[in-house]
């Protein structure tokens, strides 16, 4: 059953490809377009229910598009989306009448949610209890804590790199909680710019800036009985961690513009996967802030360190996945295991699930067997590169192992980026000059002029 029509516009063909991959997925239909122009022809000529726009495009301002629809009075909900990321932009998207503003790199799961609240917020869904998964002793350690850490109300800090299941082991600490039956809201804390993001968190009166036309209701109000989730915590500002402080020693928000304080009752989840003992011993993070955050403490470590779990969440990911399709049950090979389970999976359980579903959708048998698999995990020589560190026997040709190592790093970034180049090469410690360099010449990059 398809979920809704999204239209994509967006001058990158990369993310055109990537959102188009993620949203059928999700089980919406999309369309695309790459300029003001095209995009307001399709708006004219189809029916869509929702408009994620970018709003720097080559002919003009995404904006122009969302006020084309409105004189036309189309009201499917716009999210503008950008790499520019400023509180002016923000704010006038806003104001235009957008629904929701993202910067790009963008959150996934942050994504999925705002679909969900912008075309399924009439529907009643209930609150599902999140499936914590895995048999090695690190995640049976988690597990057997869950309970005892639900059962208090203290601030609970989640450390692990990205990937690993951070928001889900949240959702279960709520769910075992006495919070259980309030709320549970996340947002993403690095995803946002500082003067939306104080916004989102406290609220804001009419008023108090350009466009803010009515008093809103900020996250920790909204979540007053329930549980709020600060993803990426770690990416806070100085003043919105002095904010932050004082709302978890005094139990009260004020928000912007206003000089009332509102109390509010909840339970105060928190993630990052920086070391925030290095930021606090540089400066970069409050050490007061932080031992607030870190009453209690959990760490996911990384999936190449719960070689045990590679096995029980493969197979459950594929009968999830299956079931999703509506498919017959597929089952892996015990060779499809040992492939799987040698891979040092870099983008953690979040790739493993990625890969798992890409392998079910192409694979036509009922049987997954190594040779399903996509080529990067079956031993080939981008895949060796990863691991090969000794000097084989019969020698070996070290430009191409170097550039295959190259190729397969890249790739990585911009998968975790989203596909966008700037953030890729950050994370590569690349030049974003040197980064389109050895894009160009390895053929990663085509028919794109690389701005973000």
């Amino acid at each position: 059953m398809i979920r809704g029509r999204i239209l994509v516009i967006d001058d990158e063909q990369s993310i055109r490809e990537f959102l188009t991959i993620l949203l059928e997925k999700e089980g919406y239909e999309v369309g695309t377009a790459e300029s003001v122009s095209s995009g307001v022809e399709r708006l004219h000529a189809e029916p869509f229910d929702l408009v994620m726009c970018d709003l720097k495009l080559p002919d003009g301002n995404g904006l122009e598009v969302l006020q084309n629809a409105r004189r036309r009075q189309l009201e499917c909900p716009f999210i503008i989306i950008t790499a520019h990321t400023t509180p002016q932009h923000a704010l006038d998207a806003l104001r235009a009448g957008a629904a929701e503003y993202l910067s790009k790199p963008f959150n996934v799961d942050d994504l999925k949610i705002i679909l969900d609240k912008l075309l399924h917020r009439g529907q009643e869904l209930p609150f599902e209890v999140p499936e914590f998964i895995g048999s090695s002793q690190p995640i049976q350690r988690i597990l057997d804590l869950i309970p005892r850490v639900a059962a208090t109300p203290s601030t609970v800090l989640i450390t692990g790199e990205s990937g690993t299941g951070k928001e889900l082991l949240a959702r279960a600490i709520h769910a075992h909680s006495g919070q259980a039956g309030g709320p549970f809201l996340s947002v993403n804390c690095g995803a946002l710019p500082e003067g939306l993001l104080e916004s989102e968190l406290f609220g804001h009166a009419k008023g108090s800036f350009t466009g803010a036309v009515r008093d809103h209701m900020g996250l920790f109000a909204q979540a007053a009985g329930g549980t709020i989730f600060l993803d990426e915590v770690g990416e806070l500002s100085p003043p919105t961690q002095v904010k932050l402080l004082r709302v978890l020693q005094e139990h009260r928000v004020r928000p912007v513009g206003s000089q009332r304080e509102i109390e509010v009752n909840v339970r105060v989840l928190a993630a990052t996967n920086r070391d925030l003992d290095a930021d606090v011993e540089a400066g970069k993070f409050r050490e007061d802030l932080y031992y607030r955050l870190k009453v209690l403490h959990l760490h996911l470590p990384g999936l190449r360190h719960r070689g045990d779990d590679v096995p029980v969440l493969a197979r459950h990911f594929v009968v999830r996945t299956c079931d999703r399709f509506g498919i017959s049950k597929k089952r892996l090979t015990p060779d499809a295991i040992r492939v799987l389970q040698a891979y040092s999976w870099p983008g953690n359980v979040r790739e493993l699930e990625n890969v798992i579903e890409q392998t079910v959708a192409l694979e036509a048998s009922e049987v997954i067997s190594s040779g399903s698999l996509p080529e990067h995990l079956r031993g080939s020589p981008e895949s060796n590169a990863m691991t090969t560190t000794s000097l084989p026997e019969e020698g070996i040709d070290l430009e191409e192992h170097l550039n295959n190592l190259r190729l397969s790093m890249m790739r990585q970034a911009l998968e975790r980026t989203g596909g966008h180049q700037k953030k890729a090469a950050e994370l590569l410690r690349l030049s974003y000059r040197a980064f389109r360099y050895h894009a160009d010449k390895l053929g990663l990059i085509r028919d794109e002029d690389g701005s973000p």
